[in-house]
């Protein structure tokens, strides 16, 4: 499929989507987010063959926020004549956001540049984050009069805790990636221009490994958030189950006692 403000590419099991609209430092617009939840749809088709999905930007900015200049609005309008600024969120962002959540597979992301308003958002969305070293994070929000959103509520002070969340939202001040690394919010700070080359890296070893296990490790850490202690562990002992019986769980079980790499197959 083609898309205009994107590129999906998918080889060797790692789909590699990259926000493309770099005149605007690929903020998204009504039609990206409609791109993106239909590239997300393709990448889950097992027929695809991704094991692992790679997020990153075209150019100088991984995503400058949403773009105020769409054309095609984003904004709903309420029965008194009010406008909603929540509506393309519950009807396009939020289904997105929620297939991240719920990928069969690792989901990780390479920031490069400019990570601001939603843009902050789905650079924190992987599972695993490398950051340009001159990139920077920014919850613009408040710039505009807005909340925040994307899921920056609920992510960053369960990240950095309630503090640290308030300071970025309310003073809508630039975090340089060293700082969010120091602050657990990213895994790793790279040098300029490599952030994409160094999560490839990353993404070929998930690409190879047991992405049913994957899977279900993604859920807990998901779950774990809202469980009860008693809760974690049943839905462990559930997962475990499930886990245990793949092709790959009993390959590398074979492959530790014959003392060989393990070859798995993604099942």
């Amino acid at each position: 499929m083609k898309f205009e403000k994107l590129n999906l590419e998918i080889n060797d099991g790692i789909a590699l989507l990259t926000l493309n609209d770099p005149d605007v430092l690929n903020a998204v617009s009504v039609q990206m987010i409609e791109e993106l939840n239909k590239a997300v749809d393709l990448v889950e088709d097992p027929e695809s063959g991704a094991r692992c999905l790679i997020l990153t930007g075209t150019g100088r900015a991984f995503c400058s926020g949403a773009n105020l200049a769409d054309a095609s609005g984003g904004a709903g309008n309420l029965s008194d004549g009010k406008r909603d600024a929540g509506w393309v969120l519950e009807t396009h962002y939020h289904p997105f956001f929620l297939k991240l959540r719920d990928l069969r597979m690792p989901y990780v992301t390479a920031v490069n540049g400019i990570a601001a308003g939603v843009g902050m958002s789905l650079g924190l969305s992987g599972d695993i984050v490398t950051m340009d070293r001159s990139g920077y994070f920014l919850q613009a929000f408040t710039r505009i009069g807005l909340v925040p959103d994307g899921g920056s509520t609920y992510i960053l002070p369960r990240l950095i805790g309630v503090r640290r969340a308030m300071e970025l939202s309310l003073l809508a001040e630039k975090l340089p990636a060293e700082k969010a690394l120091e602050w657990g919010l990213i895994n790793y700070v790279v040098d300029d221009g490599t952030a994409l080359e160094e999560t490839m890296k990353v993404a070929q070893k998930l690409a190879k490994g047991p992405t049913q296990a994957y899977r279900m490790a993604r859920a807990l850490y998901w779950q774990t958030w809202d469980n009860q202690y008693e809760e974690q562990l049943h839905a462990e002992r559930i997962a475990q189950r499930e886990a245990g019986d793949t092709d790959d769980s009993r390959e590398g079980v074979m492959a530790f006692l014959e003392k060989r790499p393990a070859d798995f197959k993604g099942k």
